[in-house]
Formats: structure tokens, sequence, C-alpha cells
């Protein structure tokens, strides 16, 4: 993932599966989000991922709006969600 803010060179959400595997046990990438700005709804696999540096930005594919950011180091990560307005996250049968 080389791609740089502003370019058109983007991949999907599902990119997004290892990094959040390290802090969730299921798999958000199948996570249905709510897109603050336009409001549309999706899998969390469809949104457009840019990064790696300094972390992973995802936007939402219909209108561009920032939904996640996930930064990690070696200790600790962040994960800023403010662009979603909710996520429905499909849980494992017990």
């Amino acid at each position: 993932m080389d791609a740089f803010p502003g370019s058109d060179a983007y991949q999907d959400g599902n990119v997004l599966a290892g990094p959040l595997s390290e802090i969730f046990t299921v798999d958000l990438t199948a996570a249905t989000g709510r897109c603050a700005g336009c409001g549309s709804t999706g899998p969390l696999a469809e949104l457009r991922v840019y990064g790696p540096a300094p972390g992973l930005v995802a936007r939402c594919s219909h209108c561009e709006q920032v939904v996640l950011r996930l930064v990690r180091g070696p200790q600790e990560a962040w994960l800023d969600l403010r662009g979603a307005v909710s996520l429905r996250i499909p849980l494992p049968d017990a």
C-alpha cells in the first residue's frame, strides 16, 4: 500500500482485516457502517483505504468522507471512528 493522500490509488476495506483483528476478536470488515457524511451504509470492506503512513485512512466509497483512521504503534493502537454514525457488528454463534 503505497498510496499517498490525494492520490487515486486505494485498496478496498478488506485490507483492514489484519490490523483490526489485532484489536477485536470479530472480523470488523463484515460490520455494516453508516457514513456520518452522506448516510450511506455498507460493510467496512467497501471503504476505500489509503495508507500505510502514518496509518490507515478509510474513506466512504460514495462521498469520500473519512470514516475510520487506524494508527498502530509498538505498544498501542489508535482507532478514530468519528466519521461513522454506527457499526453493526455480526457476532459468531456462541
